[in-house]
């Protein structure tokens, strides 16, 4: 009996520390890297759609996704400590310890290369690392200085798709400069949302974010309604340089209106309710842009 129940735990804590390192990986930001590649790498093919390599690009995405997540979280294990909405992560919690931690984004990151660099080609690889260095380098330590960072961090955010395109043309053309700048400015909407949900938490943390130093969000809404602005020119550029038809032209416009249409209720409100409707908003508009992509190639 006892036994059993000294088996039962131990795969328990197993479970349990699989877990963690799942959430190292930030799987939400990672799926979405995943799924603009598989975007950029569709958009780019020319003729029949070419399977293994497709599968290596996704699967060298999500290695160097994760591990750049891993290596974010031991950086700001600190801050993230101080964070309601972080301070159960493995490594403030105590539950990982910062050279597991290391050791696993650091795997991830170089195998994510490699496997993009062999399997795909160099290209492909070369913007992984550029990925990771804006990511880890650029973007996590300016977040300690500037509320900047946010725009800078949409750098790293708008490569997945390029990195798609590359590793299915081994060139950057201007449709992936186009994927790179519809990621770009939709990236900015949707952080700055959530960063005004999560104000106080940053506040807290010590992190110089746009809607800590702007108080009553008037810059910040701003902010939200330009690059939605921005958003629909940007994105109808794939029927006019792309490639795509009337049918993505149509939906893009529409759900790039639409996405607007948040964004000028939350300039008028400036409401934790209005920042909600706007973060949620942005999480339907690229799979449903995506999907017009998608739709309008077959």
């Amino acid at each position: 009996m006892r036994s059993n129940i000294e088996n039962n735990g131990t795969i328990a804590i197993e479970r349990s520390k699989i877990a963690d390192y799942i959430t190292l990986t930030k799987p939400e930001l990672t799926f979405l890297s995943v799924v603009t590649a598989l975007g950029g790498f569709y958009l780019g093919v020319a003729g029949s759609l070419p399977i293994e390599t497709m599968l290596h690009t996704l699967f060298g995405t999500l290695l160097v996704g994760g591990g750049a997540g891993a290596l974010n979280q031991y950086i700001e294990r600190e801050y993230d400590a101080m964070m309601r909405r972080t301070e159960n992560r493995p490594l403030p919690s105590g539950r990982l310890s910062p050279t597991e931690v290391v050791l696993f984004g650091s795997i991830l990151s170089i195998a994510g290369v490699v496997e993009l660099t062999v399997f795909a080609n160099p290209l492909s690889g070369f913007l992984a690392i550029a990925t990771l260095v804006t990511y880890l380098f650029l973007y996590t330590p300016l977040k300690r200085i500037t509320w900047v960072s946010t725009i800078v961090g949409g750098i790293p955010g708008a490569l997945p798709p390029m990195i798609g395109w590359a590793a299915a043309r081994n060139e950057i053309t201007i449709e992936a400069w186009i994927l790179f700048g519809i990621l770009f400015f939709w990236q900015m909407p949707h952080f700055f949302s959530l960063a005004w949900m999560y104000r106080k938490d940053y506040e807290r943390a010590g992190y110089p974010m746009l809607t800590v130093l702007d108080s009553e969000g008037k810059q910040t809404s701003v902010q939200i309604l330009l690059f939605c602005l921005g958003l629909i020119p940007v994105s109808l550029m794939l029927t006019l340089y792309g490639g795509l038809g009337m049918i993505y032209f149509a939906g893009a416009l529409v759900a790039g209106c639409l996405f607007l249409y948040f964004g000028i209720q939350l300039l008028i409100t400036k409401s934790n309710t209005s920042a909600r409707k706007m973060f949620f908003a942005s999480l339907l508009y690229l799979p449903i842009l995506l999907a017009f992509m998608v739709i309008d190639k077959i």
